[in-house]
């Protein structure tokens, strides 16, 4: 057991890790280009946080938490989403006495959730987030929904398509609860335990609920749509005209209310299409009244999540090649005594910005470009005798085998020139 990792949880293998640094790059890039900028929480929370966030009739925190007690008896959640965890920093550092809005994005950020780990899902996995504070146009909703689209587009993702809906706020939402309760009285025999639970609670939960029969039996439960107020009503069309605006395909579906119960007017979801089905790449939505439940100023928020695992899922899937840039772009070997000059040039080649190393493990010339040809480096340096006397350097193109011998002091510029040959 000490060599094998926890069911749910998946290593990032050193030849892998250029495929996340790619995918984070686009996201850092997006992120920045509407001005959201990175921070950085804790992986864990005090459990309070998430269970006056989040809300306790979800299956987050009836289910999936990490809870634990610290040596300190205080009851501590690893995070089981991202949100609450930064309303708590932008509340605890009196971010929203600065300009507003506040707009943040964590990027890797592990989540932590007690299920049954499946392709795309995991125990353990990392999420890129968005969070605006102090911004209630429908503008920034539509924003966030758009950044997520186009991000996904660039990655490669094929067949997705955009999902909105509005669940309402405190005015209208208890009016349509009163409504779907009344709807979901006559079937309350035949819905799952769960939704039977929430029956009071939180009946809209019935909605997103993934047991088929449950599904069935709501198929044609009413909508919110039809009950929003009036304020809940301009936003939501404010925001269905932005979309239109940007040309990015969307449908209306009444049935997306996402799984937690901070959420506010906007929900949405990204999707797009698998041989398995329809499959969520994004999420998001709107919290107005979070910032203020957690002790804060009233104050709107409107935000997403996105997996990276299931990001690069569907780039494997779709077989979206990733560039892959090597271990090294030059390689030195070395013949004889020579292992001190060619330690020097590598240390003279990294402080010029060339990605560089030499045999650490006193192998034989022959072992040295055998390995150097497993590493993929395009180029090796050779120093042997005659080049030491010389004060030279022998670089070799690995895939043509042409050589050239240059002083070392141009060394890095002849290096270069040959790697922009190569591109």
């Amino acid at each position: 057991m000490l060599t094998q990792a926890p069911r749910g949880t998946k290593d990032v293998l050193p030849q892998d890790s250029y495929r996340w640094q790619y995918l984070e790059r686009k996201m850092r890039a997006a992120a920045a280009m509407a001005g959201y900028r990175e921070v950085r929480t804790p992986v864990f929370e005090h459990t309070e946080l998430f269970l006056r966030g989040v809300g306790d009739t979800t299956d987050i925190v009836q289910k999936e938490m990490y809870t634990f007690k610290d040596k300190g008896d205080r009851s501590i959640t690893l995070k089981p989403e991202g949100t609450a965890g930064a309303v708590r920093c932008f509340l605890e550092n009196n971010l929203y006495a600065d300009a507003l809005p506040c707009k943040m994005y964590y990027l890797n950020a592990p989540i932590f959730r007690y299920e049954n780990p499946q392709s795309g899902r995991l125990r353990e996995h990392h999420q890129f987030g968005l969070e605006c504070f102090g911004a209630g146009e429908a503008t920034v909703d539509a924003e966030l929904i758009l950044l997520a689209y186009h991000l996904l587009e660039d990655a490669g993702i094929r067949n997705l398509s955009v999902r909105i809906n509005s669940i309402g706020c405190p005015k209208c939402r208890p009016v349509y609860h009163q409504v779907l309760k009344h709807f979901l009285q006559e079937r309350l025999d035949g819905l799952c335990d769960n939704c039977k639970t929430r029956y009071e609670k939180n009946p809209l939960r019935a909605l997103d609920c993934k047991e088929k029969r449950c599904q069935e039996l709501t198929r044609n439960a009413p909508s919110m749509l039809n009950l929003l107020c009036d304020e809940c009503s301009s936003h939501f069309e404010a925001l269905k005209k932005c979309l239109d605006q940007a040309g990015v395909p969307y449908e209306v579906d009444s049935r997306i209310v996402r799984g937690l119960d901070y959420y506010t007017k906007t929900v949405f979801e990204l999707v797009t299409n698998t041989k398995d089905g329809p499959l969520t790449v994004c999420g998001g939505g709107r919290y107005d009244n979070l910032v203020e439940e957690l002790g804060g100023p009233s104050l709107p928020a409107v935000g997403f999540g996105m997996g990276l695992e299931r990001v690069l899922m569907l780039m494997d899937a779709d077989r979206i090649e990733i560039p892959n840039p090597g271990w090294y772009d030059v390689f030195a070997t070395f013949m004889g005594d020579n292992r001190d000059r060619a330690f020097a040039l590598i240390q003279k080649l990294r402080s010029e910005g060339i990605r560089a190393d030499m045999d650490h493990c006193g192998r034989s010339l022959k072992a040295q470009f055998k390995y150097a040809n497993k590493t993929g480096a395009p180029l090796t340096a050779v120093i042997g005798d005659e080049e030491a006397a010389n004060g030279t350097v022998k670089i070799k193109q690995m895939s043509t085998g042409t050589e050239v011998t240059v002083p070392v002091d141009q060394a890095a510029d002849s290096i270069r020139s040959m790697l922009r040959a190569n591109e």
